[in-house]
């Protein structure tokens, strides 16, 4: 039987040793490159949630901790990123994102169980007054908050959303709204007027 020489055994010895080389430099950077994105992706949630614990505490003020949109941007550098990350953070549940009804651009940024906790404190509040049907607050985190993304809705798609809950009123509507929950776009916002929106709320 032929033996093989000992220079081709050391050349295939050193082939596999670069290969296995060439495997494990790949396999590091991506590693690398999956730490990066995580690091990137933390940064927008780690400045959400150190300006929430900066949020005041104040006596007798039953609002949950909120976040503008403008204040992480002076948080972290890339803005794309952060517009990127807080749609990801929204598809998955973790906060909201609201439109503020004061016509400046910007938008309030609410972790999701602060603003459950916010509607729990709201039904309370007004159960405690015997204020109307509550059944609507049930419905509209079941059927709404949990299907409904964006920030604004017409009056058609809210009212089939919370059907599923049961028959809807006029004063549930009204209730949600006397509640800080649902803010009626008003006429003034020329760009909704135009689009078709005067029967549409922002929540």
């Amino acid at each position: 039987m032929p033996q093989i020489p000992e220079s081709s055994k050391s050349r295939k010895r050193l082939r596999q040793e670069e290969e296995e080389e060439i495997r494990a430099e790949t396999s590091d950077a991506d590693q690398t490159l999956s730490l990066e994105e995580s690091l990137i992706f933390s940064d927008t949630l780690m400045a959400l949630r150190i300006i929430r614990a900066q949020f005041p505490s104040i006596d007798k003020v039953s609002i949950r901790p909120f976040i503008l949109r403008s204040q992480l941007y002076s948080c972290v550098k890339d803005r794309t990123q952060v517009d990127r990350e807080l749609e990801s953070l929204l598809r998955e549940k973790v906060l909201r994102i609201f439109k503020l009804n004061t016509g400046q651009d910007d938008h309030a940024i609410m972790f999701l169980d602060d603003y459950l906790s916010q509607i729990e404190h709201v039904m309370k509040r007004m159960e405690e007054k015997k204020q109307g049907d509550l059944e609507v607050f049930g419905w509209f985190r079941t059927h709404v908050i949990d299907v409904k993304l964006e920030h604004s809705i017409h009056h058609q798609e809210l009212c089939s959303l919370l059907s599923n809950g049961g028959k809807v009123k006029d004063d549930h509507i009204s209730l949600l709204i006397n509640a800080g929950l649902l803010f009626q776009i008003s006429v003034q916002y020329s760009r909704a007027f135009l689009r078709g929106e005067r029967n549409s709320y922002l929540f």
